[in-house]
């Protein structure tokens, strides 16, 4: 059985998401995902997110490609999430191109091409903007 690892805040979801996840589900038989804690997305990004974690886990754990969830606590905790859970592979968005290439001595590292054109963090800005 082949374990794909993949991260992210999942904020406001949006078919960018989906699109990674199925992605990332094609490439292995588990898909473990996880999800920033409001902590660890305003470090990140210096936004809150939109919903609180206990929200963000439950959506994502309700997608049907997605096999477990957890919460993301710290980058610097990476390379323990992906022994912990066996990880085969790890997918990022193609945003963080060779960010975690470090992680290529205890699996695949695979960035995926971001949905075109949709970003949470954007509109997020674009709501601001707005109001």
């Amino acid at each position: 059985m082949k374990t794909v690892v993949t991260f992210g805040t999942y904020d406001l979801f949006h078919v960018g998401h989906l699109n990674i996840l199925r992605r990332a589900k094609d490439l292995g038989d588990r898909l473990v995902v996880g999800v920033s804690s409001d902590e660890l997305n305003f470090r990140k990004k210096q936004l809150r997110p939109t919903y609180p974690i206990d929200h963000r886990l439950a959506i994502v754990e309700s997608i049907r490609y997605v096999d477990e969830v957890f919460v993301e606590e710290a980058l610097e905790l990476k390379r323990q999430y992906l022994l912990y859970h066996h990880a085969d592979i790890l997918v990022m968005g193609d945003d963080w191109e060779g960010r975690f290439d470090e992680f290529s001595d205890i699996c695949r590292v695979v960035y995926l091409p971001r949905t075109v054109g949709i970003s949470s963090t954007e509109v997020k800005v674009r709501i601001r903007g707005v109001a």
